[in-house]
C-alpha cells in the first residue's frame, strides 16, 4: 500500500522526534526531502547535517537535554495543554481510549508524547478523532513547544518542531482537511473539568 503524504509525513517526523536510532541520518534525508517549503527544507537540512556530523552519544545527549531530563521542551502534548493536572491524566485516559477503539498502541511510551501521537494519526490521518487530536491538540501544544526555544537557538531540535509546525499549518505541506466545525471536540470536555 502506497502511503499518502500526510501519513509519511506523520511518520517521518514522528522518527525525528523519537529517541535517536541508528536510523536517524536516513530518516532526517526522508524528512528533508519531503518538505515542500523553502523554510522547511531549510529546517530539516541544518538538522540532517547536524545528524550526519554527531556521533550517536551526542546524538542521545542532546536528545535527552531537550526532551527527557531537565528538558528544555517537553515532549508531551498533555503537558503543554494542562500542565501537570488532573486534566493531564484524563486527556492521556482519554487518547488510551481513542487509540484502542483503534486498535493502536503507543507501546511503552504515555500516549500524549508526540511521536506516539504522530504514529498514530499516521493510522488515521481523516478520522473525526485524528482531525481533533491534530487540530486542538497537537497543532497548539507544538506552538508552546516552538516558543521554548528562542528565535535564535541552535538546537537542532528547534528547527524540526518549527519545520512540523509549518506542515501542520500549510495546506500545501499537509492535504488533511480541517475539523468539521459540527464534530464535538473531545478537549472542549476538558475545559468543563475542575
Amino acid at each position: 500500500m502506497v502511503q499518502s503524504r500526510p501519513e509519511q509525513l506523520y511518520r517521518l517526523f514522528a522518527d525525528l522526534l523519537d529517541y535517536p536510532s541508528p536510523a536517524l541520518a536516513r530518516q532526517a534525508h526522508e524528512a528533508t526531502a519531503g518538505a515542500a517549503t523553502a523554510q522547511s527544507d531549510a529546517l530539516l537540512s541544518q538538522f540532517c547535517t547536524f545528524v550526519e556530523q554527531a556521533s550517536p552519544a551526542r546524538l542521545e545527549e542532546l536528545y535527552t537535554g531537550t526532551f527527557d531530563l531537565q528538558a528544555v521542551c517537553y515532549p508531551y502534548v498533555g503537558y503543554h495543554l494542562f500542565g501537570d493536572s488532573y486534566k493531564r491524566s484524563m486527556f492521556m485516559a482519554q487518547l488510551n481510549g481513542g487509540y484502542r477503539d483503534r486498535g493502536f498502541s503507543p507501546g511503552n511510551e504515555l500516549p500524549d508524547h508526540v511521536a506516539v501521537i504522530l504514529r498514530f494519526l499516521a493510522t488515521a490521518p481523516g478520522d473525526p478523532f485524528s482531525q481533533a487530536l491534530l487540530h486542538d491538540g497537537l497543532i497548539p501544544a507544538l506552538e508552546a513547544m516552538v516558543g521554548a526555544f528562542d528565535d535564535h537557538s541552535d538546537n537542532p531540535y528547534a528547527g524540526v518542531l518549527r519545520a512540523l509546525l509549518l506542515a501542520l499549518k500549510d495546506p500545501d505541506d499537509l492535504t488533511s482537511p480541517p475539523l468539521c466545525p459540527l464534530c464535538p471536540s473531545w478537549l472542549d470536555h476538558f475545559e468543563r473539568c475542575e
